[in-house]
């Protein structure tokens, strides 16, 4: 309860201060940028703490409880010598049948294990039996250790034992993709006996990535966070470039673009949508306006990646600087000539083990701290 009344506090004092620092312009200038009859230096101006106290309030009043839940399958696995149950189950989540798998290791007592939740990247959904088979040794020996919860995200599949169970509903990459991942948990931890809800960490590559922050800003039992290379900042420039060149119906072959052109820059474009409408579709979507709301996080990115621009790693940095998170709590590694791929970041995976295994300390010996809003 007193780490939620923090982030909240913290919240407030980052609202305020950006709304300082921050204009709202609504008439265009001789010196905006304007594309295709978008002005995008109004698109991507500083947000507002209005607009993002807006979202903040929004995320408060959905609903990602466990609601219908079934074991679907069940089927036992050996993992790197650990024996553990993998079971599907589903749910349902705004109206939406959504699939996710818990895997658990055999006999352990109830309420002994942290739960981990795995984010995986990509627009196709996430193969299990694939990732079973060749999961790292160094992410193999959390199995033994934690609770593994894999979501996939609506309108795509999760594929196992040669089945794919297909999550309903629209896509919606980094927004109801975290509605999608803290309903399967609350599932999960239903579901597992052996599940410690008071211990629960993510680790996300890319797309799930941008998921994991923002699951950890929007639900304060989540005590870790590690990222891989993911988006973080949709007011950046790098976003301003990817938009501009949709603009220009000229798009890249990026995780989640191709979504975000369909169902808003083009809309945009066409003046369907409102600058305002679209902002707050970049707002939900950026962890940076949340910082002081994150948990304990650890970042890897490459400097070469040209998927996910560094870039959005030195935002979240600069972010998390702003407010006075270092280390311990806050580990950022930057891999010269790092491509979007975790075998070309030298160590990563180790660094992510040591961190993510913090949660098998008792609650007493870890450190959870008030951070400090820029003055």
């Amino acid at each position: 309860m007193m780490k939620a009344i923090y982030r909240l506090l913290t919240l407030f004092l980052l609202g305020a201060f950006l709304h300082a620092c921050s204009g709202s312009p609504t008439k265009p200038s001789s010196g905006d940028n304007i594309v295709e009859g978008v002005n995008l230096t109004q698109v991507f101006a500083a947000p507002s703490a209005a607009e993002i106290n807006a979202i903040a309030d929004e995320w408060a009043g959905r609903d990602v409880s466990a609601r219908d839940v079934q074991v679907v399958a069940t089927r036992g696995e050996n993992i790197r010598g650990t024996n553990v149950t993998v079971r599907i189950i589903s749910h349902t989540v705004d109206g939406y049948t959504h699939y996710g798998a818990v895997i658990a290791p055999l006999n352990k007592p109830i309420g002994s294990l942290p739960v981990l939740v795995y984010s995986h990247g990509g627009d196709t959904g996430e193969n299990l039996s694939f990732t079973l088979l060749f999961i790292p040794s160094q992410l193999a020996s959390l199995v033994s250790k934690f609770v593994v919860v894999v979501p996939s995200f609506r309108s795509e599949p999760l594929i196992y034992n040669s089945h794919p169970y297909v999550s309903t509903g629209p896509p919606s990459p980094w927004d109801r993709d975290v509605d999608d991942a803290l309903a399967l948990l609350n599932a999960a931890i239903q579901v597992t006996p052996s599940a410690d809800p008071t211990h629960i960490g993510v680790v996300g590559f890319s797309r799930g990535a941008g998921v994991g922050l923002l699951m950890g800003i929007r639900d304060p039992r989540i005590d870790a966070v590690v990222e891989f290379f993911g988006p973080t900042d949709f007011f950046g420039t790098y976003m301003q470039e990817l938009t501009a060149e949709a603009l220009r119906d000229s798009t890249r072959d990026l995780p989640g673009l191709s979504y975000l052109n369909t169902a808003f820059i083009q809309p945009l474009k066409r003046g369907e949508i409102t600058t305002a409408a679209f902002r707050k579709e970049i707002v939900r979507r950026s962890s940076v306006l949340y910082a002081g709301l994150l948990p304990q996080l650890q970042v890897h990115h490459g400097t070469a990646d040209s998927v996910v621009e560094f870039s959005q790693a030195e935002s979240l940095r600069d972010a998390m600087q702003e407010i006075g998170r270092g280390a311990p709590e806050f580990e950022f590694y930057a891999y010269e000539g790092g491509t979007h791929d975790f075998t070309s970041l030298n160590g990563s995976l180790d660094r992510a083990v040591s961190f993510i295994e913090r949660l098998l300390i008792p609650v007493v010996s870890r450190r959870t701290t008030l951070v400090h809003a820029p003055s």
